[in-house]
């Protein structure tokens, strides 16, 4: 893809890119561009500012860019080959340290770390490595580089070998895992995980929580962090793009669409979310059948909009909790569903434009991971909602470091709890739903994905090396 000779001044790793392609019928290629934070803050430093962000390719369209030479300017896509790519991301990034950083396993028979994860392991390190090579190579002297992610945890120290004379920050969009749970890895591993991450210059979290337990396990595993420096950026919602795309023609057909599905003069209580274990739909929809069983006077007034997108289809564990999901919102509504109305509101198809209809006309957002980096949802529905939403927020979200005050707090495990906040909020005033929406929406843009990465890039520019 597009290289800089060696001439960026700043750099982004990330896992995916900001563009992706598709092969047409006809054998063209068809580029989709992407958005999110790092869009927006790449976006925000200027055409003139030497940037390159580099990313692996993840279709066959990406890899037939790759090998036409097609590709967008300031993008460099990495042609990892496929079992390697496959080994790393669906082995080791979202089997083995997804899991742990989330507290996901089911401990007696999960994990085992045998010779088939040492083979894995060995294409986890290949993968950081490649991008490693490909940062070294494209890098201006002193340049800024900002690794992203558990994908690339390795990246750091392997590029402070190559180029010790750059400045390097890695970011963790994720939970860091405390010490009892980060040591389930094996010893050598947690090690090289750490070692690879203090080699940078400065490491990014988003809740002083995460960073923490990624020093706790430091001190426990490595030594303590040297010389490398924390950094806590919470990232926020994007008001100004939320707003003005929430009022597009294809969401106000949503709106109505979704408002005949809802039914008239019912409340809902809207989720949005992926169909990831960490999400906790499953027992989401357990306790909206719970408060449905102890609060009968809700039947036919209420509607949970539950939308569940598909994720990491291609691993076992989350088809069998996509199936659950679609199994238990059909029990609720078998259970309880009458001719006029139905319970549960379910969809899993992935369309932002009706994630966006449901934001505005929620009474009541449902937010209750196990565990969450900072969880964008909960901070995106008080920005675009109308009337005014009640926020039911689990406390294992890194976003409750911020919102916890405005929201109704929950243990995510505990359902009966939930049912009964599900029913605070559906009972709240309208004039204390929309003071705490109010105060919501401020916390939640605080710091806009644009001034995101700018504060990091500053911090990392004219804050000390640590060599």
């Amino acid at each position: 893809m597009a290289s800089s000779n060696g001439a960026a001044q700043v750099l982004v790793a990330s896992n995916r890119g900001p563009v992706s392609y598709a092969v047409e019928d006809d054998g063209s290629l068809r580029a989709k561009r992407g958005g999110g934070g790092l869009v927006s803050g790449l976006s925000a430093i200027g055409p003139d500012a030497g940037a390159l962000w580099v990313c692996s390719v993840l279709s066959d369209g990406d890899r037939e860019a790759v090998r036409r030479g097609v590709g967008e300017d300031g993008v460099r896509m990495l042609d990892v080959p496929a079992d390697v790519h496959a080994d790393a991301y669906n082995g080791i990034a979202n089997s083995v340290l997804w899991f742990v950083h989330h507290m996901l396993y089911q401990t007696p028979l999960e994990p085992v770390f045998d010779a088939e994860f040492r083979r894995q392991w060995a294409s986890y390190e290949a993968y950081n490595r490649a991008f490693a090579e490909a940062l070294a190579e494209e890098a201006a002297r002193g340049a800024a580089v900002l690794v992203q992610d558990y994908h690339l945890t390795l990246v750091p120290g392997m590029l402070r070998e190559l180029r010790p004379d750059l400045r390097i920050a890695h970011f963790s969009h994720t939970p860091w895992a405390p010490p009892e749970y980060f040591a389930m890895l094996p010893d050598d591993i947690a090690r090289q995980v750490l070692r690879g991450m203090l080699g940078a210059d400065r490491l990014g979290f988003l809740t002083q929580r995460w960073a923490d337990a990624f020093t706790a396990c430091c001190e426990r595993f490595a030594d303590g962090l040297g010389r490398t420096r924390i950094g806590v950026h919470g990232l926020g919602a994007d008001a100004d793009f939320l707003r003005s795309r929430s009022r597009e023609a294809d969401v106000e057909e949503r709106i109505a669409a979704l408002r005949e599905e809802i039914g008239e003069g019912r409340r809902t209580i809207v989720r949005v979310d992926r169909t990831e274990l960490s999400k906790n739909i499953v027992r989401g929809l357990l306790a909206y059948r719970q408060l449905l069983d102890e609060r009968p006077e809700w039947r036919e007034r209420v509607v949970h909009v539950a939308f569940a997108y598909p994720s990491r289809q291609d691993l076992a564990v989350y088809r069998d909790y996509t199936a659950e999901v679609r199994r238990l919102a059909e029990e609720i509504n078998e259970r309880y569903g009458t001719p006029g109305w139905r319970p549960v509101v379910l969809h899993v198809r992935d369309d932002f434009a009706r994630s966006l209809a449901a934001y505005r006309l929620a009474d009541v957002a449902l937010v209750n991971p196990i565990r969450d980096g900072m969880n964008l949802v909960a901070k995106e529905v008080p920005v675009v909602s109308e009337a005014g939403c009640a926020l039911v927020l689990s406390r294992e979200a890194g976003a409750h470091e911020e919102l916890g005050e405005d929201a109704l707090t929950v243990n995510p495990y505990d359902v009966v709890e939930t049912a009964r906040a599900l029913h605070e909020a559906l009972t709240m005033g309208p004039d204390e739903r929309a003071e705490r929406t109010e105060r919501l929406a401020a916390a939640a843009t605080a710091l806009p994905p644009a001034r995101w990465f700018l504060e990091q890039l500053e911090a990392l520019l004219h804050g000390p090396a640590s060599r």
